[in-house]
């Protein structure tokens, strides 16, 4: 592998890309998708609107970036790695828990843009299809890990496993809870691992309600 800096005109064209993006992302979560034009994001950007078609390829490919970068994410890797790793399975709920915590607070935009999108649009729509497979494909892995360690309540199986644990750290709970709800991230977390570990293992009692803010 080349260990060649890269060029000036290399660090301008990269620095205009993430501008773009970074535009179109502070618009989305402002405006909407389909409020937002192209233009709009080129004077957020301080560019002419031909080089976000050229650079970033229009309003569709931008949306599809933020979404790439939201599940691309390194503490997905990371998170299944370390439940790997782990042996308890309690500890692997509230590993989930905080991993699913984390990436809410740093994509909820991308998520709430795509989720509002997806539906009057086939592409986006598509890709929010493959984002939310990829989500259930690593919520199944943690579940059969679970399975696995013998500590479930009995009769408890992987698909309602699975189930469970996209109730608890799906889309929507973070919504509820924070959003309407206006609880703190952390008391969300701390909730939502508390109810699924009680939900799905055995011999755990329900703790006593989290009143803090």
């Amino acid at each position: 592998m080349s260990d060649a800096k890269p060029s000036r005109r290399q660090e301008y064209a990269e620095a205009t890309r993430r501008a773009i993006v970074d535009a179109a992302r502070k618009l989305f979560a402002e405006r909407g998708y389909f409020s937002t034009r192209v233009e709009d994001i080129a004077a957020e950007a301080r560019v002419a609107p031909a080089t976000v078609y050229a650079v970033a390829g229009g309003k569709q490919a931008l949306l599809s970036t933020l979404i790439d970068t939201w599940t691309g994410d390194p503490i997905v890797v990371e998170t299944l790695s370390n439940i790997d790793r782990v042996s308890d399975s309690e500890a692997i709920i509230r590993e989930l828990a905080s991993a699913s915590r984390t990436m809410r607070e740093a994509y909820v935009d991308v998520i709430r843009v795509m989720l509002a999108t997806a539906p009057h649009d086939e592409a986006i729509a598509e890709q929010e299809r493959g984002a939310t497979d990829y989500y259930r494909d690593c919520i199944s892995s943690i579940a059969e890990r679970l399975v696995g360690l013998g500590e479930l309540r009995p009769g408890v199986e992987m698909a309602e496993v699975v189930d469970v644990l996209w109730f608890f750290f799906g889309y929507a709970s973070y919504f509820t809870l924070h959003e309407d709800n206006h609880w703190s991230y952390e008391r969300a977390e701390r909730w939502l691992a508390d109810q699924a570990v009680v939900t799905l293992l055995q011999d755990r009692a329900p703790r006593r309600m989290d009143t803090g803010t």
